[in-house]
């Protein structure tokens, strides 16, 4: 199996778990049993009909398929550079802009999502380009050179940024609708407990960045914004200081 099919197939199955399908409901859908669908992925020995067949339960499509492969076997950046950030720490419109690359959005989805003109659209993607942040693709596509989700520097302007304005916004919510998630606990916990805690979290961070990346290549029109904050530290309610 060479690289590329490897990388191909590993995709197919981070998307069959990041869409909550068991091998037995992809079997059903396609018409193979379970043992025969585990069989095939676990070889590599995918006919293209089936590769058709699974990319349609899926929601993608095979050349999507292919992309993400290239793509995640290319070099992805996860921080950036103090520049980098600076820039669009700085800039509204160009930070908004790169989102969109990032998530996948051509140039004609990013002028009517931003209400922006061609012009506009162009200029941004020439600065995002001399930054180094994105590619062309294709025609009408770039491509960002980075991670979907960014791992922010711990003391840089963006994050900054996020502590001045998207904490509050973020959680001015009674996280009350469908699809909200709002967990709080708190215990007196060991140093060991709490290091074990810690990487729970940052496996939690990676996998949220796997999917980011994984869903980028989707139709916008399958997909939502979602926030995801995670917090921890030493900390006592000032309700319950003697």
């Amino acid at each position: 199996m060479t690289g590329e099919s490897a990388r191909i197939l590993a995709n197919l199955k981070a998307a069959l778990k990041a869409r909550g399908l068991t091998y037995a409901e992809l079997a059903r859908r396609i018409g193979l049993s379970e043992a025969s669908v585990k069989r095939v992925l676990s070889r590599g020995t995918l006919s293209l009909r089936r590769l058709e067949q699974i990319c349609d339960v899926m929601g993608t499509s095979v050349p999507e398929v292919v992309q993400l492969a290239r793509s995640s076997g290319a070099e992805r950046l996860e921080v950036l550079t103090l520049d980098q950030e600076k820039a669009l720490a700085t800039d509204p419109k160009l930070f908004a802009c790169y989102y969109l690359v990032a998530n996948g959005r051509s140039n004609r989805e990013i002028e009517t999502e931003m209400r922006a003109s061609a012009r506009a659209v162009q200029q941004w993607l020439a600065r995002l380009k001399a930054l180094t942040l994105v590619v062309q693709a294709s025609a009408g596509r770039a491509r960002a050179t980075a991670a979907v989700a960014i791992k922010w520097r711990t003391d840089g302007p963006v994050r900054r940024m996020y502590e001045r304005e998207v904490r509050g916004e973020f959680l001015q919510s009674l996280f009350g609708k469908e699809g909200d998630a709002l967990h709080f606990r708190s215990a007196e916990l060991s140093d060991a407990s709490c290091r074990i805690l810690q990487r729970k979290l940052d496996r939690l961070v990676e996998e949220f960045r796997d999917l980011a990346d994984l869903d980028a290549s989707l139709p916008s029109a399958g997909k939502r914004n979602v926030g995801f904050l995670l917090a921890m530290r030493p900390w006592v309610f000032s309700r319950f200081r003697i």
